[in-house]
């Protein structure tokens, strides 16, 4: 991956994982990657790779299921 110089690594994983869960790799329900998986992909500090977790978790995009691991969060029903 290309880093942006003045982007925190953090913000730039999280932007091509929320890019994944909008274009469906990741579904609604189905588990992300844990902390280990997405520091050795991006090359990563463990920690970075928390932070984006936590991030994602923050913005309703992901929630945590302790003991097993975080998964997409179901889409807002209409109405």
């Amino acid at each position: 991956m290309e880093w942006e110089p003045d982007v925190p690594r953090w913000k730039q994983v999280y932007a091509v994982i929320e890019g994944r869960i909008e274009d469906g790799t990741y579904p609604p329900g189905s588990q992300l990657p844990g902390v280990l998986a997405i520091q050795s992909e991006f090359g990563i500090a463990q920690m970075t790779a928390r932070r984006v977790l936590t991030e994602l978790r923050a913005a309703g995009l992901a929630q945590m299921h302790p003991g097993v691991g975080t998964f997409v969060s179901e889409p807002p029903k209409p109405g």
